[in-house]
């Protein structure tokens, strides 16, 4: 029964992207139902159905809760002698989510939220992505303190080339539908507000440069790991193994860069930031990125997320995806020995480049929906 229960929680834990992307999307429709009628200004049956989002946001919310002491009363029950207060904090960090979840729910939470954050106070869709962003992160947070799933390597299966397509397709979907897609907007119209634009060649450079950089740092934290936390590092090792080690080849690691740069960032900077923000955005996207725990690499990974933030907000989501795409397959390559001179040099001259684009003002964004609040972030 603890063994069970146990891998219960990682299985959450890694499969929490198909909980966040598909079980919610008809709430997602149902809220951009809701925000097609405010700016139709329509009124009559479909009105009573479109606000039905408001109850509904407030049951996630209740279930939020109910989650945590469901799930927890299973944790205590597999090992009563030695929970000790995980099964405990887990419920009570899943009750503070459901009741940040449902405190947002309200009007007056919303206007007061909106001076840090980018989103409407009238607007049920930007309700219900504070609402799926708060349970995510929640969920995720008591997860990780309820279970060590780096302790449970073998929890983790091994991802083939199938795998991470499968994975990584329904952030599209959630990307794609979560900016109203057929509801509220041409494919073409949906393209264009999460950000998918021709980039100039000065925005391709900028994304290049920045995947060198974010390498580098990345190297750096892994470093720290390994020095600070030497058996934490081993144990990442592991779980790293036995997720990516089928994915070792040229295929594997093309269709991993592809599909996670592709995916991630069309859903995460191209439809979260414009709404939520960058550091909304960057939090779902570390929480989504539990397989690491509660380590240094699940911090740099939030600083990772912020940095290609900030590639998106500068330039596009397709530069983004560049900078993305790039940046993992250095780390599945790896860049050392001989290379690394050449590989210094190729990145000090983008850099250069890039800062001189930038002050030049050649970086101009070429979408409007680029950042956080944008014209047209709705």
């Amino acid at each position: 029964m603890e063994h069970f229960t146990a891998e219960l929680f990682v299985a959450g834990s890694a499969l929490a992207q198909d909980w966040f992307l598909l079980l919610p999307l008809p709430v997602i429709l149902l809220a951009n139902w809701h925000e097609r009628r405010r700016s139709c200004r329509s009124e009559g049956p479909a009105t009573a159905v479109a606000d039905l989002i408001w109850p509904v946001l407030v049951l996630i919310a209740l279930s939020a809760a109910l989650l945590g002491f469901l799930l927890g009363f299973l944790l205590y029950a597999a090992d009563p002698a030695h929970a000790g207060p995980r099964p405990g904090l887990f419920a009570a960090v899943m009750v503070a989510t459901a009741a940040a979840a449902g405190a947002v729910t309200r009007r007056g939470v919303r206007g007061r939220l909106a001076r840090l954050l980018p989103i409407d106070p009238d607007s049920a869709l930007d309700a219900s992505a504070l609402v799926l962003a708060l349970v995510t992160v929640g969920y995720q947070l008591a997860n990780q303190l309820a279970v060590d799933v780096l302790t449970r390597p073998a929890g983790f299966q091994p991802l083939g080339v199938p795998d991470m397509i499968a994975q990584e397709v329904p952030f599209l979907l959630a990307a794609f539908c979560g900016v109203g897609l057929f509801l509220r907007r041409s494919l073409g119209e949906a393209r264009r507000r999460l950000g998918w634009v021709r980039p100039s060649p000065w925005q391709i450079l900028l994304a290049l440069a920045a995947a060198g950089l974010f390498y580098a740092f990345g190297s750096g934290a892994d470093f720290l790991t390994h020095l600070l936390t030497p058996a934490t590092a081993h144990r990442l090792d592991a779980v790293d193994q036995r997720l990516f080690g089928n994915l070792r080849g040229p295929g594997g690691i093309a269709v991993l860069a592809l599909s996670a740069g592709i995916c991630e960032e069309t859903l995460f900077r191209g439809a979260i930031q414009p709404r939520l923000g960058l550091f909304v955005a960057a939090l779902v996207f570390a929480a989504l990125h539990t397989e690491y725990g509660l380590t240094l690499d699940e911090v740099a990974v939030f600083v990772l997320a912020l940095g290609l933030g900030l590639v998106r907000r500068l330039t596009n989501t397709t530069s983004s995806i560049v900078c993305h795409v790039v940046y993992d397959a250095l780390v599945a390559v790896g860049v050392g020995g001989v290379w690394l001179a050449g590989a210094l040099a190729v990145e000090v001259g983008l850099v250069l480049v890039s800062l001189a684009a930038y002050f030049t003002g050649r970086l101009a964004p070429s979408d409007p929906a680029r950042a956080a609040g944008g014209p047209d972030r709705t």
